[in-house]
């Protein structure tokens, strides 16, 4: 994306550069003053503001599993406001206003921190989706027919 396509946001710092770096699964964020970020792709599908992911309110939230490999196929500027990725996995809902994307990448440790305790809640893994867990296995007497 070009410099001249992003201004100036009285909300929080708007990036001067975006950069897709496919190999890597990272969005690259430049700005002018606040120094540059790499984003993966993942955490950004994981934590999107849409509501697929949010909810419509507080504890309705869904836990987004098997994103570890997600990609970016497409990214749009959407006004002067923010980002519209479209992931690998078809999301395409989720609008990263400029101040979320920044908080995104400046604490993206405390949000790394916060989906990996809540997958390992969930008892599943990055590479796993909710459901595909083995069942437990049964001990004892089996079933006669």
């Amino acid at each position: 994306m070009s410099q001249d396509a992003f201004q100036t946001h009285k909300a929080g710092p708007v990036p001067v550069d975006i950069v897709l770096h496919q190999a890597s699964r990272q969005l690259e964020l430049v700005y002018e003053t606040h120094g540059s970020f790499k984003l993966s792709f993942e955490l950004m599908r994981v934590y999107s503001p849409s509501a697929e992911v949010r909810g419509h309110g507080i504890g309705q939230e869904v836990l987004q599993t098997g994103k570890a490999d997600v990609g970016v196929v497409n990214l749009e500027l959407v006004g002067n406001y923010a980002i519209k990725p479209t992931f690998s996995d078809g999301h395409d809902t989720g609008l990263f206003a400029w101040p979320y994307l920044y908080e995104l990448a400046n604490e993206q440790a405390r949000f790394e921190a916060e989906y990996v305790a809540k997958l390992q809640d969930a008892g599943v893994t990055r590479g796993s989706t909710m459901g595909s867990a083995k069942p437990p296995t049964q001990s004892g007497g089996g079933c006669s027919a």
